[in-house]
C-alpha cells in the first residue's frame, strides 16, 4: 500500500483520504510541504534528486519536501521532511502556498523558508548531490539544468515575495 494523503479541492479543502499513487493516477490534487533553504550568506540550497527516486529522478530542485500525511499540517510535514532528507532541525517559516499544475499531477505546495547554519546530513536515497548557489549562479543554471517544474515555479514565487536581499533578480522561464 502506498502512502495515504488527503485528496483536496481547488481551494485546498479536504475531500477524502486516498493513496498517493491513486491521487497521481487520477490527477487529484493533494498536498506537498516544501522548504527553500538559505545559508547565512543568503545562498540557496540546490539539490539533485537521487536517480532512484520514483518522481523526477536526477532532476534538480530548490525545495526539500514531500507529501503531507493525513491530518498533518504543512508546517509539521516540512519539519519532518527537513529532518528525514537533510538531517537537520531548524526553525522555518511558512511563506505561501499555491496550486501547481506542472509536473505529474496537481499539488498544493506549502512553501517554507529556513536558514540553515548547521552541517547537512543528506539522505542518499533522496539526494544525489547538493550545493549552495548564489542568486547569480542559480540564475545561470535554472533554465539550463533539468529542474523539477514545481520547484522552478516555487522559486519564482519565493523571489517575487520579497525573500532575500536580491528578491526578484532571478528570472525563470
Amino acid at each position: 500500500m502506498s502512502e495515504l494523503v488527503e485528496h483536496v479541492d481547488e481551494h485546498d479543502r479536504v475531500l477524502g483520504i486516498v493513496e498517493r499513487d491513486e491521487a497521481v493516477r487520477e490527477n487529484w490534487p493533494h498536498r506537498i510541504a516544501t522548504t527553500i533553504c538559505r545559508d547565512q550568506a543568503g545562498r540557496i540550497l540546490v539539490l539533485r534528486r537521487s536517480e532512484t527516486m520514483s518522481r523526477f529522478p536526477g532532476y534538480y530542485d530548490v525545495m526539500v519536501g514531500g507529501a503531507v500525511n493525513v491530518g498533518e499540517s504543512y508546517e509539521g510535514a516540512a519539519a519532518r521532511e527537513m529532518s528525514e532528507e537533510l538531517g537537520v532541525r531548524v526553525p522555518m517559516r511558512f511563506m505561501f502556498k499555491f496550486l501547481c499544475r506542472q509536473g505529474i499531477s496537481p499539488v498544493w505546495f506549502g512553501v517554507h523558508e529556513a536558514v540553515v547554519a548547521e552541517p547537512l546530513v543528506p539522505d542518499p536515497g533522496e539526494i544525489g548531490w547538493r550545493d549552495w548557489l548564489t542568486l547569480d549562479e542559480l540564475r545561470k543554471v535554472v533554465d539550463q539544468w533539468c529542474f523539477v517544474p514545481g520547484g522552478r515555479e516555487a522559486l519564482r514565487r519565493y523571489l517575487e515575495s520579497g525573500s532575500g536581499s536580491s528578491a526578484g533578480e532571478l528570472t525563470t522561464g
